[in-house]
């Protein structure tokens, strides 16, 4: 029909956008929804208040480590009504920002909700829009719980929008969001508690390096149930009391605040995929590996709401927009490269990872294992941390790296040089080959080889 988009891009978080932006810059009439406003959750309710808020806990933190060394602590908190104003000026302007460029190549931008009435059309608030091709760029959604009083719980995005930070906090789940939010809480003088369900949280890291940043968790006064079950959440005269479940003895804790922790699931209730052909599962939207539909052809999907290889990463979700958007255009069925990508827990230090674990890698390689612990190594020593410990796996046959696995203050910077070297294939011998700018973090690196 001659009034047709030629791409409708469901979702305005970075996937989406990305995706847009590159069709409309080409000269496709693009149209895009949201009905949550533009941006997604990164920017907005996610990783990048967050680590707005995670700077107040640094600074309080590093304050406590120098404590004894000629730096007095004094009366140092967190004003957490001021910090939260300061992680408004920042979300405030993003959907406006957002919006702008896009409009500004040439997209047309809706706001409401979106549902498939049939393999090409799309409703926007009852108004039926035809395009040749569609984008389901819908993120994530905290996974449903269904004990008694899980609607008690509040979720991330709320956390992330408190005027007032409650004393007393459980955080239920033993992820990124309770483990990260739980370390900026703590700093800003809350009593936390994060609740998991397995033998180990954070179970996509290396295990060793994990039980060093529990332990450092403990030590930050955040108290860490593993095996534990949350059975309910019940309302008391102040705050809540949550029933939970270790190895059949049960206890309850009380708290002002319950947080959801336990995971997202793709965001695709409410869009109808059967309505247009579109097959899905818990993981997301199924696609081939070009990002393709594998039922309906008129639809891509990229991003959290895409059952692909990739991890529910903001850098993954823009590079599958941008794979997506180029596969549109040129009619080709290039398949994302996630080779080399890091990810990182936001903790104090921080915990990182890029390729693979160490069980991982022995399956199907010969490998050297480099265990380093680097608490009393200078960059650690320089600014007091305690923690810091470094793994290495490397491949004996090839002298390339399969994994890195890095926990300490600053090491997310460190973490991006190994992605490269595992993107580009680079030796450990060339690595070691280069030089440094000295005193850094980035001169600990050829001794971690």
């Amino acid at each position: 029909m001659s009034d047709a988009f030629d791409l409708l891009v469901i979702g305005a978080g970075m996937a989406g956008t990305s995706a847009a932006n590159k069709c409309a810059a080409q000269g496709w009439r693009v149209g895009i929804v949201d009905a949550l406003p533009y941006g997604g959750t990164c920017a907005l309710r996610g990783c990048d208040p967050k680590k707005i808020l995670r700077r107040g806990a640094e600074i309080v933190d590093a304050a406590r480590l120098m404590n004894d060394t000629g730096i007095t602590e004094g009366g140092l908190r967190v004003d957490w009504p001021a910090l939260m104003r300061r992680k408004r000026g920042f979300t405030d302007g993003v959907p406006k920002g957002m919006e702008d460029e896009l409009t500004g190549n040439g997209a047309t931008t809706f706001h409401g909700h979106a549902e498939f009435t049939g393999p090409n059309t799309l409703t926007i608030d009852g108004t039926t829009h035809h395009a040749d091709r569609f984008l389901i760029a819908t993120g994530a959604t905290p996974r449903p719980l269904t004990f008694p009083g899980a609607a008690h719980l509040i979720d991330s995005t709320q956390f992330l929008d408190l005027d007032a930070l409650p004393q007393r906090i459980v955080f239920i789940g033993g992820g990124f969001i309770s483990f990260e939010f739980a370390h900026i809480a703590a700093r800003a003088g809350a009593q936390c508690t994060i609740i998991d369900h397995g033998p180990r949280p954070l179970r996509e890291f290396d295990p060793d390096l994990v039980e060093l940043l529990t332990s450092r968790t403990e030590q930050a006064g955040i108290h860490v149930y593993r095996n534990t079950n949350v059975t309910a959440i019940e309302a008391a005269p102040a705050g809540f009391q949550i029933s939970i479940n270790t190895h059949g003895t049960t206890t309850r804790l009380d708290a002002d605040l319950v947080v959801h922790g336990a995971g997202r699931v793709p965001a695709l209730d409410g869009l109808h995929l059967d309505a247009a052909g579109i097959a899905g599962s818990l993981r997301g939207v199924t696609v081939a590996g070009h990002l393709q539909s594998t039922t309906n052809p008129a639809v891509y999907a990229a991003g959290d709401a895409a059952d692909t290889a990739g991890r529910p990463l903001t850098p993954v979700a823009v590079f599958e927009g941008k794979v997506a958007a180029s596969n549109m255009l040129k009619g080709t069925t290039t398949a994302p490269d996630y080779t080399g990508v890091p990810t990182t827990v936001f903790t104090i230090p921080e915990l990182n990872r890029v390729g693979l674990l160490e069980e991982e890698a022995a399956t199907s390689h010969n490998t050297a294992v480099r265990f380093t612990d680097t608490s009393n190594w200078y960059s650690t020593y320089r600014v007091a941390e305690t923690t810091a410990a470094a793994k290495i796996i490397i491949d004996t046959d090839t002298d390339q790296i399969l994994g890195a696995h890095l926990l300490g203050p600053g090491y997310s910077e460190l973490i991006n040089t190994f992605g490269i070297a595992i993107k580009l294939g680079l030796t450990t011998r060339q690595l070691k080959s280069t030089t440094a700018t000295y005193p850094s973090l980035g001169s600990d690196l050829g001794s971690l080889l």
